[in-house]
């Protein structure tokens, strides 16, 4: 486990309202994550697609740097540069070696404030982003949960896939990319977080040398939606080998105070250890599946709750069975202390592991801050696993097990 005695977590604000957060590590490997609080959410239908294709072209040329040297500058020196979009952010990160701190930042600062767009690039780019689009869509496992969030979240930003429709990507000029960076970006919704080698004071005179140019502005602020789900089935015949099939229900936002709760409940079910009660009874009691999980994704206004499986054809109605009836009895029948203590226990060490990797910890904490404007230690989360008692998961599985408000997807 992270000793915080020894190095805890340092927080600064920069002059412009940057957060950041920062831990000292002895490794000689470092992480460091800009965190901008727009995603896919946040657009406007016609620009479905666009915070995707702005982390695609971001490293493409600042005004003083070719996308050759953008590329060079930490992959040259052994370290990686990257990128990812979700829902509601977007995150632009670099791994390198410690002695390259400045070098990162300084890259990292040039492409968020500086990234030119030319649309000479773009165009190129844009052939890139089509066949993900196109490979992603010849993929159902992976379609399928896109599917199953526009079902439960509609024609809203939460409902629509992340990468955009080829359609309005070939639209997309470097004007559109400057004014929807314009309209959304804002120095008070980015976090920069580190883990590594480097003195807090220093790494955050860093940070304002080269952060602090970005502006602190209105912009468009994100509004929440209220969606109205409905539960659906939908069979759909799609001529593949393997059949997918989706069950779930919308959830609590991240806010809610439930979410612990229901994360250790999911955990139960479905998590990607073997033990999990579904992997337990349906692939191994009965070898229906190859893949059955489950998964929790909150959001800042909502959540969605997914139980995936991967079967044959002639399986589909004596899996769905058995998944109904695991969830009825997690809802009608509640759990004792032992079963608790050891799901526990088994979720601490997940957690644990995972903040091993200095890598996963800078990017879970850029988010934490992001989301909850603070930085849970270990040790607090635990104890919030710690305190949710029996009742807790009966009443977060009789809310969100309920048959009546499940959707089904399939797939055949």
């Amino acid at each position: 486990m992270i000793n915080l005695a020894q190095y805890p977590y340092n927080y600064h604000t920069l002059s412009n309202g940057i957060r950041l957060v920062h831990r000292y590590t002895p490794s000689q490997v470092a992480h460091l994550g800009v965190f901008i609080d727009v995603g896919s959410r946040d657009e406007k239908k016609s620009e479905n697609g666009m915070a995707h294709f702005i982390e695609h072209c971001i490293f493409k040329g600042t005004e003083k740097l070719s996308s050759n040297r953008i590329l060079s500058r930490i992959d040259g020196v052994g370290g990686e540069l990257n990128a990812y979009t979700t829902k509601e952010e977007t995150v632009v990160y670099a791994t390198f070696l410690n002695n390259y701190y400045q070098r990162a930042i300084k890259l990292l600062s040039d492409i968020i404030l500086n990234s030119t767009f030319p649309d000479k690039e773009l165009e190129k780019e844009k052939t890139v982003i089509i066949e993900e689009i196109n490979s992603y869509e010849d993929s159902p496992a992976d379609l399928i949960y896109d599917e199953f969030e526009r079902l439960v979240f509609g024609d809203t930003g939460l409902g629509r896939m992340i990468l955009g429709t080829p359609e309005n990507v070939m639209r997309f000029s470097s004007n559109d990319v400057k004014d929807f960076i314009s309209n959304s970006w804002s120095a008070k919704n980015i976090v920069i977080s580190t883990v590594g080698n480097i003195e807090f004071d220093r790494w955050a005179r860093m940070c304002e040398k080269f952060f602090s140019p970005f502006p602190n502005k209105q912009t468009t602020v994100r509004k929440h939606k209220k969606y109205n789900y409905k539960p659906q089935f939908i069979r759909q015949n799609r001529d593949t080998f393997q059949t997918h099939i989706i069950i779930g229900n919308q959830a609590y936002d991240y806010r809610n105070n439930k979410r612990v709760a229901f994360t250790l409940l999911n955990n139960i079910l479905g998590s990607p250890a073997m033990n999990s009660a579904l992997n337990m009874y349906i692939r191994e009691k009965h070898g229906l599946v190859y893949t059955i999980e489950s998964s929790f994704v909150p959001y800042s206004d909502n959540g969605i709750f997914q139980i995936y499986a991967g079967t044959e054809a002639k399986n589909i109605d004596k899996i769905i069975s058995l998944i109904h009836k695991t969830l009825e009895r997690f809802a009608e029948k509640r759990l004792t202390q032992n079963q608790i203590f050891r799901a526990k226990e088994q979720l601490k060490g997940q957690l644990a592991i995972q903040y091993d990797y200095n890598k996963e910890e800078m990017l879970s904490i850029g988010k934490s801050l992001l989301n909850y404007g603070k930085v849970e230690t270990l040790q607090e989360t635990f104890n919030e696993i710690d305190s949710i008692t029996p009742k807790d998961i009966l009443t977060v599985a009789g809310e969100i097990f309920c048959i009546s408000n499940l959707s089904t997807i399939i797939y055949e």
